[in-house]
This record gives C-alpha cells, sequence and structure tokens, in this order.
C-alpha cells in the first residue's frame, strides 16, 4: 500500500480495512489477522497498527475476542451502513470533482452513466 503523507498512516490503514469490510473481502463474523501480521502486511510500525485496530473496534467494526482475536463485526446493519457511506462518499468525489471541470449535476450522472454502459 502507497501512504499519502497529508493524511495520518493509521487513518490510511482504518481506510482499507473499512473497503474490505464495505466490499466483503473482510466478511461479517471473519477473523482478522494478528495485530503483529497485519503491521507486516502494511509495513508499519506495530503501534501504528494497534491504533488502527483499536479506532476499528471503538468504532463497532472489530472486535476483539480475549485469547481468541479480533474479528469483524456480525452486525449486518452496521456494515451495510459503512458500505451505504462510503458509497456516499464517492458520489460526493465524483460530484464535486465533476463540478470542479465545470460540468452540473445532470451532466455528471449522464456521463456517468454513458460511461457505465460502455
Amino acid at each position: 500500500m502507497q501512504f499519502s503523507a497529508s493524511i495520518p498512516i493509521y487513518l490510511q490503514v482504518m481506510g482499507d480495512m473499512k473497503r474490505d469490510m464495505a466490499a466483503g473481502a473482510l466478511p461479517a463474523g471473519g477473523r482478522v489477522d494478528s495485530v503483529r501480521a497485519l503491521a507486516a502486511r502494511y509495513g508499519i510500525n506495530l503501534n501504528t497498527m494497534q491504533r488502527a485496530c483499536a479506532e476499528l473496534e471503538r468504532e463497532g467494526l472489530l472486535v476483539t475476542r480475549r485469547g481468541i482475536g479480533s474479528f469483524v463485526t456480525e452486525d449486518r446493519e452496521r456494515l451495510e451502513a459503512l458500505r451505504e457511506e462510503m458509497a456516499r462518499g464517492l458520489a460526493q468525489a465524483y460530484l464535486e470533482g465533476m463540478a470542479g471541470l465545470g460540468f452540473g449535476r445532470a451532466e455528471a450522472e449522464a456521463r456517468l452513466k454513458r460511461e457505465g454502459e460502455e
């Protein structure tokens, strides 16, 4: 993963893990690798990875079972809300980017629809 210097690494890792949860690559109730293994995979400091996991747990997306490990929440409503939140963010970013190019909302939506048909 390539990290941006303008955003804290733990937030970027959280974003990546959230995308995996929203997409189902990290399924509801699925076991998550150990913090040490995740830190090695992302190529980051163990403390940074611990912070990312702690924040995901605070947000209700990860559940840690003492002595067993960490798991993605089984709360499918929470995961669907995450998916919707991320979709809204992508749509908003698209519309803002198109507005920056001088496209109105209707034009941007029409272009997106056209691109999706190709």
